[in-house]
């Protein structure tokens, strides 16, 4: 399994994030062409650290059968858009992305 991983900062205004993720999870949908209900993706809303900080808030992880696949999804078009909204609803600074083969 090979993942497409979105590491989002503290966002500025939560609120605002949340409802601006939500837009974006509805446009990824429809760019890659998602049935409404299918989720081949996993969001994860972190929980701060022992000092209450957080070092990121969520994560979106896209998740591939093969290499290929990551490939040719990271390199289309509709990526390419959805990768601008990415930074556009992180408020907080900088998104992380990366890349990866889960290890079983």
């Amino acid at each position: 399994m090979f993942q497409l991983i979105f590491l989002y900062p503290p966002p500025a205004d939560v609120d605002q994030f949340e409802a601006d993720f939500a837009a974006h999870l509805v446009l990824l949908h429809e760019k890659a062409g998602i049935p409404t209900g299918s989720k081949p993706y996993t969001v994860t809303r972190f929980m701060p650290t022992p000092d209450g900080a957080f070092v990121y808030y969520l994560m979106l992880t896209l998740h591939f059968e093969t290499v290929e696949a990551l490939d040719a999804a990271a390199e289309s078009a509709a990526m390419q858009e959805l990768g601008t909204d990415v930074y556009r609803i992180s408020t907080g600074g900088v998104p992380g992305i990366l890349m990866g083969n889960a290890v079983k």
